[in-house]
């Protein structure tokens, strides 16, 4: 027999060969077992709407977050929001149609994720995301226009309010979200644009995807001086939802 040779037919090649399979294989099943830890148990759009449970689902494990706080993957627990929408007919491919307000209701273009209900912290232990009025080494760059005491127009052409504050990202140097104080609905109240929503002018700031009345229902935050990972998605899912449903002519065909 040759060198490395353990019988006829088995030699230590073969067998580094097969436990490096046998290895890849677990891999593999660690890495699908740990993708279901959330998102599961699933429903299936077929008849009966099947509760698809997913293989395999690993046993419940308790993380330890900074600050002391447990969680546990999967969460028995947990409870998703009611999916407020109907589909417009019996066949798979009818539209979904949203039930009551379709730009708060989680529906379509103004989803959002259930994150966790704190700030996003930074390794200082202090929020992300904050208002220059309690940042006062951040400002607005001389060469970029400063928003703040300019009047917000909504996708209507109507004012909706004016530009107060704005948010900074701590971690990304950039400007995250507009504070907005509206007169829109019965108070005045404050609340949030995200900066991908504005284009900034000289002039004014302006926002196509609601309009200036709809600002009085914008998702508010409980603290003022900082925003929740629910709330940011909350917000956006607000103004991204106006995209097709601010007004009834924008969920139509275009032809």
């Amino acid at each position: 027999m040759q060198v490395g040779t353990i019988t006829g037919y088995v030699d230590l090649a073969q067998i580094i060969l097969y436990a490096f399979w046998a290895f890849f294989a677990g891999i593999i099943f660690y890495l699908v077992r740990e993708g279901h830890r959330e998102g599961y148990p699933m429903e299936s759009e077929g008849p009966g709407s099947a509760v698809v449970t997913g293989w395999p689902i690993p046993e419940p494990k308790i993380y330890k977050l900074a600050g002391g706080k447990e969680v546990m993957m999967p969460d028995p627990t947990r409870s998703e929001p009611p999916i407020n929408n109907r589909r417009d007919g019996t066949s798979y491919g009818n539209p979904y149609i949203p039930i009551g307000d379709p730009m708060t209701n989680a529906t379509g273009p103004s989803s959002y994720a259930m994150r966790a209900d704190v700030p996003d912290m930074d390794v200082h232990g202090q929020p992300i995301i904050r208002p220059l009025r309690a940042l006062s080494d951040y400002g607005v760059s001389t060469h970029d226009t400063d928003p703040r005491g300019l009047s917000v127009i909504g996708g209507d052409g109507k004012v909706a309010g004016k530009v107060v504050d704005m948010w900074v990202d701590t971690c990304e140097m950039m400007f995250r979200y507009i504070e907005v104080e509206t007169n829109a609905g019965d108070l005045t109240r404050r609340v949030l644009l995200p900066v991908p929503f504005a284009r900034i002018q000289s002039d004014c700031v302006k926002v196509n995807s609601i309009f200036a009345a709809q600002f009085g229902a914008v998702p508010g935050i409980k603290n003022p001086e900082h925003v929740t990972l629910l709330e940011e998605d909350q917000i956006s899912g607000y103004y991204g939802g106006g995209t097709l449903y601010a007004h009834p002519d924008r969920s139509e065909p275009i032809l």
